[in-house]
């Protein structure tokens, strides 16, 4: 069983998410903004990240810069999930690191085969 990490600042967001991972059987950590999302990556074992882009304090495409460039957890997957869906946007965030970039809306099954791929 992995522990994924989902750091969105909407509530409402998370707990989509959460229903969405249910059924995997993954545990799940919650945080509520960027700094939040690095401190638990700090202090637990975060198998995989689902990173919001738009968030206070470090948006998501500097958490995943500062991650990505972290020897010691540069190899956890990220998986981003953002309203930003610009071409311009993705292609900023996979070069910030993100293994994969997901446009909200989303359908909860896309959500589940990106994160099969990664656990």
């Amino acid at each position: 069983m992995a522990k994924i990490l989902i750091a969105d600042d909407s509530l409402a967001e998370l707990q989509l998410f959460q229903a969405a991972l249910q059924s995997t059987g993954h545990s799940i950590v919650t945080a509520m903004d960027g700094e939040a999302a690095e401190e638990k990556v700090k202090t637990e074992k975060i198998d995989l990240i689902i990173l919001d882009v738009v968030m206070p304090k470090k948006n998501g495409f500097q958490v995943c810069r500062d991650i990505k460039n972290n020897e010691k957890f540069k190899n956890i997957p990220i998986i981003m999930v953002t309203s930003k869906d610009q071409e311009s946007d993705k292609f900023w965030g996979m070069k910030q690191g993100a293994d994969e970039y997901l446009i909200k809306p989303f359908q909860p099954e896309d959500l589940l085969k990106a994160v099969k791929k990664y656990i």
